[in-house]
């Protein structure tokens, strides 16, 4: 079962793609522009539609989505922790 998808394998987040990941989970991700899979535990319950860490990352970091810059770090995030409006914010303002 995928539980995750990314487009590029140097993204910092993927979308999470089915209801009830919770923590603990190994959770299985998609890379789409490779046709390949990676495991990564969940240590936090993620609701879909939002993003799982790949990587831990620290204030300050550019997270990738799709290959592309969309936000900075304001809080750390460990791989596998939910990444949201909580611990990234836009760079635009």
């Amino acid at each position: 079962m995928i539980h995750f998808v990314l487009h590029d394998a140097h993204d910092s987040v993927a979308v999470v793609v089915v209801e009830g990941v919770k923590a603990g989970m190994a959770l299985t991700g998609w890379i789409m522009d490779e046709d390949r899979t990676i495991v990564v535990d969940s240590r936090q319950d993620i609701p879909i539609g939002h993003k799982v860490a790949l990587k831990d990352m620290r204030p300050g970091d550019t997270v990738i989505k799709y290959g592309i810059d969309m936000g900075k770090v304001t809080a750390p995030i460990r791989a596998g922790e939910h990444a949201h409006v909580h611990n990234i914010k836009t760079k635009r303002w």
